[in-house]
């Protein structure tokens, strides 16, 4: 009754790994860390021809893509971990507007950022504006999240949800957490709770190690 993660170490499937861990759901992890060319990418075309991170394939064989749905399913699954908001909580309209919100909004950048080629061909000038407009970008985004949500302790209250597993995730990523902190403070306070929480710090020494400069 083992999960597979389709994954690599510090991706988008980290959300995902740290919810089957703290859930504490067996699972094994295909490494497939597609921004490094298409070898990588092929790994994960049996299950998600659309070749990107993360997949996950139930020990029924079902396979789900997309981290938000991924993540929203895992915790509907597993009610008493209260990871979620239920159906019926209040707080349930906000919880799905900010699952959405992260990839469509921010997580969808990485798809150019990863490869900029994708869009700017092989002109280098072409390809270092890209990066710096998408930075922005994420980074006006975090903006925009930070003044219209209300954190307590976490995002959504005074424990933790799926939605602080994906925040603090993304945002390690570029433009890095230093820029992170500046555009969303109260956020900040947040998803620097989610890195001590130490039901997970084994898994982050693991996945995601908080190593000397990881900030920016």
């Amino acid at each position: 009754m083992t999960f597979t993660v389709y994954g690599a170490a510090g991706s988008g499937s980290m959300p995902v790994e740290a919810t089957l861990t703290l859930l504490g759901l067996p699972y094994r992890v295909v490494e497939a860390p597609t921004w490094e060319g298409d070898v990588e990418r092929d790994k994960v075309a049996p299950v998600n021809p659309m070749r990107q991170l993360p997949a996950l394939v139930t020990p029924d064989g079902e396979t789900l893509t997309e981290s938000a749905a991924i993540l929203i399913w895992l915790a509907d699954r597993h009610p008493d971990a209260a990871l979620a908001p239920t159906i019926d909580d209040p707080r349930r309209g906000q919880f799905l507007r900010w699952m959405t919100f992260v990839p469509a909004a921010i997580y969808s950048m990485y798809w150019v950022r990863d490869v900029p080629s994708r869009l700017a061909g092989d002109d280098a000038d072409d390809q270092a504006r890209i990066l710096g407009r998408t930075a922005e970008r994420i980074a006006e985004c975090w903006r925009t999240m930070e003044g219209q949500i209300t954190p307590g302790r976490f995002l959504l209250g005074d424990e933790p949800t799926v939605l602080d597993f994906y925040v603090a995730t993304a945002s390690r990523w570029a433009p890095r957490r230093r820029r992170f902190y500046v555009e969303a403070p109260r956020m900040g306070e947040v998803v620097r709770r989610v890195d001590a929480l130490p039901e997970l710090k084994t898994f982050w020494d693991a996945r995601f190690p908080f190593d000397e400069g990881w900030e920016g």
